[in-house]
């Protein structure tokens, strides 16, 4: 099967798709940049890939929103499993390249002491593993720095204990392994896993998912030929790709957000770095454009800095502001002077749902500005972006286009965060088929 990807290297997450023949996406993959954008490259390539691989098994089954329940678990069930087999794969090297760190003057005298604590603590990590993608699992991440992390600190502080090694040296080997090892994307092959993850349930499920393996064994011959790619966004221009490769982030949302939205005219974008307003044809191509420039000021980064600063997860910013009912006025969105700004606020005791609801409306009364020099709001609108799915910033949005535009139709797709790379797999689709119809020629 002929595949087209488009990726999209933001500057705090990267995002992939993969496109088939029939401009249908089949694969979406998303990994953080890590300011290493060939790793990031790889890991949301081939997290695309994996999502490839269960819209063909989903396919094999027939019509996707009709399967059985039977088969609908069944698919669920080989996904833990799968990613059971990917966290199994990057714990064993994760253990590898910590143990490697155990060496110099710190470890003289307890060096071998710290290689059983570690043995120790990776044991246990493992026999964790299994629970940890069970049915009823919650995690907050999918990230394997995340997941591996928060079990691997607690459990070495107990090894630690009862081994008598001081916890600060298990630590030091972590910190010291885990950006090597999240920047090396697992190395096995995709299908040697699935197989492994196959046998997995077919294990759990008995006889009665001896049918189901067998479609799962059909998608898994089907070759997913990457047949053209086209790398957008803040890091594209770190890629070895040629310029044929390349699309600027601009181009590329606004065609991506016509895909989605064909009746779109303006997109707003408001991504890590950069919000930008884009005004796009009827076919997608792009009119006008203004974006911010010289900081981040509004931008998720920003979000992410008050996240820190109030000690939260930048997920709960957007549910606390939604309780307010007194937003605070705030006098600016620069991540410079943001900081004293909310610490004043408060030290005199304002609410923190208040200050957050005040912030975001500040960011998106600065994105309304650059929409404003794009050439305004023309219906239909469609808002793009990682902070698209954050609830207190689209009601600010809405009450403002309603206040300035009147009453405009504004879409905001689930996928949404994927937009960039959407337009890059179209554009990749694109001039693959216009080398093929050169070569007809």
């Amino acid at each position: 099967m002929k595949t087209f990807v488009g990726i999209d290297l933001g500057s705090t997450t990267t995002k992939a798709v993969l496109m088939d023949e029939n401009e249908k996406v089949i694969g979406r993959g998303i990994t953080n940049s890590r300011s290493n954008y060939d790793t990031a490259c790889r890991v949301a390539g081939q997290e695309a890939a994996i999502d490839a691989r269960f819209t063909l098994f989903r396919r094999e089954f027939g019509d996707a929103e009709k399967i059985s329940d039977q088969v609908d678990g069944f698919l669920k069930g080989l996904e833990r499993a799968f990613r059971l087999e990917q966290f199994l794969e990057q714990v064993d090297d994760l253990e590898k390249t910590c143990i490697e760190q155990v060496k110099g003057e710190r470890f003289s005298k307890l060096g071998d002491g710290v290689k059983l604590a570690l043995a120790e603590v990776f044991n246990l990590l493992r026999k964790e593993a299994p629970a940890m993608y069970g049915p009823d699992a919650t995690r907050k991440s999918d990230f394997f720095r995340d997941i591996a992390g928060s079990r691997y600190l607690a459990l070495a502080e107990e090894v630690a204990r009862e081994e008598k090694i001081p916890y600060d040296l298990l630590l030091n080997v972590y910190d010291k392994s885990i950006i090597a090892v999240e920047n090396r994307p697992p190395k096995g092959e995709l299908g040697d896993k699935f197989r492994a993850a196959l046998k997995r349930v077919t294990e759990v499920s008995g006889s009665s998912a001896s049918d189901l393996q067998q479609s799962v064994e059909r998608a898994l011959d089907i070759e997913l030929e990457e047949t053209f790619l086209v790398g957008t966004g803040y890091g594209r221009v770190t890629l070895p790709f040629s310029k044929e490769h390349i699309r600027s982030e601009i181009l590329c949302h606004g065609l991506g957000a016509h895909m989605m939205y064909p009746k779109t005219r303006t997109v707003l974008d408001i991504g890590g770095q950069d919000t930008k307003g884009i005004q796009v044809d009827p076919t997608g191509i792009v009119e006008n454009f203004q974006m911010n420039d010289r900081c981040a000021a509004g931008c998720g980064r920003y979000l992410g800095y008050i996240a820190d600063e109030m000690n939260m997860g930048l997920h709960e910013l957007g549910p606390l502001a939604m309780k307010s009912e007194k937003p605070a006025r705030i006098n600016s969105t620069c991540t410079v002077f943001a900081g004293a700004e909310l610490r004043d606020r408060l030290a005199l005791g304002e609410a923190r749902e208040d200050i957050l609801a005040g912030l975001h409306r500040a960011i998106i009364l600065r994105a309304m500005s650059i929409i404003s020099r794009s050439g305004g709001i023309a219906d239909e609108f469609t808002f793009t972006g990682g902070v698209a799915k954050n609830d207190a910033a689209v009601r600010e949005l809405k009450k403002l286009v309603f206040e300035n535009y009147g009453e405009v139709t504004i879409n905001i797709d689930p996928d949404s965060i994927y937009t960039g790379a959407l337009g890059g797999a179209e554009f990749a689709r694109r001039a693959a088929q216009g080398r093929m119809e050169g070569m007809d020629a």
